[in-house]
This record gives C-alpha cells, sequence and structure tokens, in this order.
C-alpha cells in the first residue's frame, strides 16, 4: 500500500462507515486496556474512539488518555515560540492571512540583523527553541534565506541565553533543499497536510501548495535527505474530523512502516480568524470535540510529541496539557518583526492565548507542570530511530526529567520573578526524588553548578 492509498477518502469512509456508532461499554474498556499498554491502536479502534459522544464515554477516554500521558512524559510541558521570516507568499490559501490576494496586509522581509533581534528578543523571554515559519515565496524567501537566517539564530546571544535548537515550519519542497535544512542544523522539520480530503484541499488551496502529492510526500523527501524528526498535523475545521484523524494516524503509521520511524510530533490547529481574509470554516470543531481529538490522538500514538499553538484559549490550553499535549507555544506572534518591536500587524492568523511566558509558566506550575526548556536529544544524537526506541520503552523519562529540571533552573536564576523562583524551586526540590538514583547525585551537582553561572548542562 502506497501513502496515497493508506490515507485515501475510500479507506478512510469505509471504515468510518464499519465504526459509526458509539462504542459499547465492552469494547470501549477493551480498546481502553490496549491503549492502557502504550502500544498504540489500529484504525478502526481510532474510529471507535472518535465515535464516543456520551458524558461517561468521553470522561473514560480522557482518564485513560491522561494516565499515558504521564506514564510516558510525566509531568514535563516542553516550551517554545515561532519566529516568522517573511509573510510574502505566492500562495492564496482560503483561510491565511499571508495569501497572496489579502491585499490588506503589509508585507515584510526580515532583514539578518532583524533575525538577531527577533532572536534575542524572544531569548530575554526565556527561550531556547524556536520554530521558523515563513510564506512559500521562492523570490522573497529561497531557501538559502532561510538558512542564513538559523545560522544567525544559532549565532545570536544574550546574556548566559541562547537558542539552541531550530525547528522549522515550511512549505513542502524538494530533497536538495531538505539536504541544506539538515546541513543547517535544523531540529524536527514540520509540515501539515492541512487537511487529508483531496477535494476540499484542492477547493482552499491556490498556487504550488494546491499540489496535493506534493505536500503528502514532503516527509518522504525529508527523510530521504537525512531528516529523521519531523512532525504531522491537520488544520481542523476544515473537513469532518473523523476523517481528518484517522488519515493522521494512518499516515504516521505509514511512515513507521515505510522508514522505521514515527513522527516526534503531532500538532492540532484549528482554524482561526486572519485579518484581511473571510472564511468560515465548513467543519468547525467544539471544544469539547477537540479535546476528544487529542486524546484519541495520545492514546493512537502514544510515543509522539503533540504540540498545542497559542491560536487555543488558557482554559482550553491547560485541560489539553493534562489529557495529552506534551509541548506548546509560549508569547507567540504571528508577523515578522512583531517580537522586537512589539507591534502585530499583520498576524498570520488571531492568538486566542496572549500571555506571556512568564505569567503562563506560574499557571501551569501552579497546576503542578514542571516546564521545560530541554533541546538534550537533538544534540545528543537522540532522534529518529533512537528517540523512537526510548520513548516507546519509556526509558526517555530517565533522560527527560532531569534534563527538564535542569531548563527550568536555569529559567529561574535568568529570568524569573521572585514568586516564580521561590515556586520553581520548591517544583525542583518536590521532583528530585523523581529523578533516576544513578543520575541524582549528578544531578544536584549540576544544580549547583547553574547558580554559580554555569549554563548548558544535560544529560
Amino acid at each position: 500500500m502506497d501513502l496515497a492509498e493508506a490515507v485515501s477518502e475510500n479507506r478512510i469512509n469505509s471504515i468510518l462507515a464499519e465504526k459509526g456508532e458509539e462504542p459499547s461499554p465492552g469494547e470501549l474498556s477493551r480498546i481502553l486496556e490496549k491503549a492502557a499498554c502504550k502500544k498504540g491502536l489500529d484504525l478502526h479502534e481510532v474510529a471507535a474512539l472518535l465515535s464516543i459522544s456520551s458524558q461517561e464515554g468521553i470522561e473514560r477516554l480522557f482518564q485513560a488518555s491522561s494516565k499515558v500521558k504521564r506514564e510516558i512524559y510525566g509531568n514535563r510541558l516542553v516550551w517554545f515560540a515561532p519566529l516568522y521570516l517573511s509573510n510574502y507568499c505566492t500562495n492564496s490559501c482560503a483561510y491565511c492571512g499571508f495569501s497572496a490576494l489579502n491585499r490588506s496586509l503589509s508585507r515584510k522581509k526580515l532583514s539578518m540583523q532583524e533575525v538577531a533581534e527577533e532572536t534575542r528578543a524572544l531569548i530575554k523571554m526565556g527561550h531556547k527553541r524556536l520554530l521558523v515559519e515563513c510564506g512559500e515565496d521562492e523570490k522573497e524567501a529561497p531557501i538559502d534565506y532561510v538558512v542564513e537566517a538559523i545560522k544567525t539564530i544559532y549565532s545570536t546571544k544574550e546574556g548566559k541565553g541562547e537558542i539552541r535548537r531550530v525547528n522549522v515550519n515550511i512549505a513542502a519542497t524538494t530533497k536538495e533543499n531538505y539536504a541544506k535544512l539538515k546541513a543547517a542544523g535544523i531540529g524536527t522539520y514540520q509540515l501539515f497536510q492541512e487537511t487529508y480530503h483531496r477535494p476540499t484541499y484542492e477547493r482552499v488551496h491556490f498556487g504550488f501548495k494546491r499540489d496535493f502529492e506534493r505536500q503528502l510526500t514532503a516527509h518522504c523527501r525529508a527523510f530521504e535527505a537525512g531528516i529523521d524528526d519531523y512532525g504531522l498535523g491537520v488544520l481542523f475545521g476544515l473537513y469532518d474530523y473523523r476523517f481528518e484523524v484517522l488519515a493522521l494516524v494512518s499516515h504516521a503509521q505509514w511512515m513507521e512502516r515505510t522508514y522505521g520511524v514515527g513522527p516526534h510530533t503531532l500538532s492540532v490547529p484549528r482554524i482561526r480568524p486572519a485579518q484581511g481574509v473571510i472564511f468560515i470554516p465548513p467543519s468547525p470543531v467544539s471544544d469539547t470535540d477537540f479535546l476528544k481529538i487529542i486524546a484519541v490522538l495520545r492514546l493512537a500514538v502514544p510515543y509522539t510529541g503533540m504540540i498545542l499553538s497559542t491560536r487555543e484559549a488558557p482554559g482550553l490550553r491547560e485541560k489539553a496539557f493534562e489529557i495529552g499535549i506534551s509541548q506548546a507555544s509560549a508569547g507567540s506572534r504571528t508577523s515578522p518583526g512583531a517580537y522586537s518591536s512589539g507591534e502585530a500587524p499583520a498576524e498570520q492568523f488571531e492568538i486566542s492565548d496572549r500571555r506571556t511566558p512568564h505569567e503562563i509558566l506560574e499557571s501551569i506550575c501552579a497546576k503542578g507542570f514542571l516546564p521545560s526548556f530541554c533541546t538534550a536529544c537533538y544534540r545528543s544524537k537522540r532522534t529518529g530511530e533512537a528517540f523512537m526506541r526510548l520513548a516507546k520503552t519509556g526509558e526517555i523519562n530517565k533522560l527527560c526529567t532531569p534534563n527538564a529540571l535542569l531548563t527550568f533552573k536555569e529559567f529561574l536564576e535568568d529570568y524569573a520573578s521572585p514568586k516564580l523562583k521561590e515556586e520553581g524551586e520548591q517544583l525542583i526540590a518536590k521532583m528530585t526524588s523523581e529523578v533516576e538514583p544513578a543520575k541524582r547525585e549528578e544531578f544536584i551537582r549540576r544544580l549547583k553548578r547553574i547558580e554559580k553561572g554555569e549554563r548548558d548542562l544535560f544529560f
């Protein structure tokens, strides 16, 4: 079976037709018991969980996904921010503020000096990892420009801070261009199919992006160019969410069968309004169904990191953190130059969570979550197949917990208010007992080294 067949409309619809009704209590118990083993689910089981509508069934689903999330990722939440290089775009996607047809948008492309200024502003927030984004425009933002920007980000320092890992979300491109990104030292390459329903895809996309196959097979070209860390995603609201989730899981399973490595991340953005663009989502997703999507994906692909952006409101984000999300953006701005200028007149979409990283960290610490700015796996060659082995066995937790605590300690020393520092130190002291005994003594020594001014200590 090739990838196109794995996500084909006929295949996905036939599975949905078989599992269109809410599973019986007995069937639900069987599926959730299997999910508890953290080996994933088949597509029929995923379809059954997506058919849950009763309050009791949803609560059982959330309890199961919360348990799996804690057992694999603990209470950690990894933080990052997007950095937009350019909003020039030759595509005219119906839902996107960067659409070439959006005449009200003020176009901007960052110079390398401005890239450095944006990077310093993000470092001052406490960020250690960024997600580089830009519109598709071969003239204004060719691959060499993106690579130069990545090098500029890595070389920019501010006080004791720096960006240690740059992930990338740019348009589908060639194997040769992916090789350039690999050589530049990127972490994860993210690209969302937006919608797996081909008729809908072709109806809302115009320009080079309208090529469904080019988008679908991009991760294959990236992998063949040496990028073994990749992220998949769907823009929910374009088509029936049940279809999208099944196709997304099928895509992930196909990639794992074909290349031996599943996705490092899954992203679940919902359509948001954008200035200058009139677009009503044809298949809007309610908050309840959105949380159900997150829970089902956590059980279906348990090893993968799940990303939630600031598109969503604070209260919903915190519920999502409990049931499946392990990575999130903070302090985000979706227009070029917005971090250093403090202005965001040309955003790609409206943001719902506009809290500062500091405000977000205060909130999640109060709820018992551990903020993490860790980038250790990328720099220790724990990517691709090596990461999958650790994640699937749960061994990754022995590395992630101490590394998360060390990066949080850095944040407390360099950026925290007195209140957050006090609360954070209490959390670190409490969680030191969760560090693997074989690493605990060295971990405590490294905490003291950070207090004395050292940085970037990791296992």
